[in-house]
């Protein structure tokens, strides 16, 4: 088992439930956070504001101070090691605009899981088609 852990923008939350959903993985836990990224606050930003409105909300901040944090989501999905790719092709696919901000995702070993209403531990516990 694994856990896919994903910090996304702000605004792509209900496109994002709804691609992995699609893809047979409705069990999400979404928490929202603060954070930054690594790169410095440049002139590029504007461009991508210009390109880009619809992300103007999660950009503007940038060109405000370079150390302020912006409001993010971070998603967690434990899923079965073959489903891994699936769901890490699904974040990206709905979170992929190719500009600063759109986030991360990584991919940590888990060492098993317990459904609290049942007992079941292992893969039966986060088999969405179980209990």
């Amino acid at each position: 088992m694994k856990e896919v852990l994903a910090v996304i923008r702000m605004n792509k939350i209900n496109q994002t439930k709804a691609a992995l959903s699609k893809a047979g993985f409705p069990s999400v836990t979404a928490v929202k956070v603060v954070g930054r990224g690594r790169q410095a606050v440049d002139f590029q930003l504007a461009k991508a504001i210009n390109e880009n409105p619809q992300d103007s909300s999660d950009l503007l901040p940038l060109l405000a101070q370079g150390h302020r944090l912006i409001p993010k989501r971070m998603l967690s999905l434990v899923v079965p090691d073959d489903n891994v790719q699936q769901v890490v092709d699904a974040l990206i696919q709905t979170n992929q605009t190719s500009n600063p901000g759109d986030g991360k995702i990584f991919v940590l070993p888990v060492e098993d899981s317990v459904r609290v209403s049942s007992g079941e531990t292992g893969a039966v516990a986060i088999d969405e088609m179980a209990g």
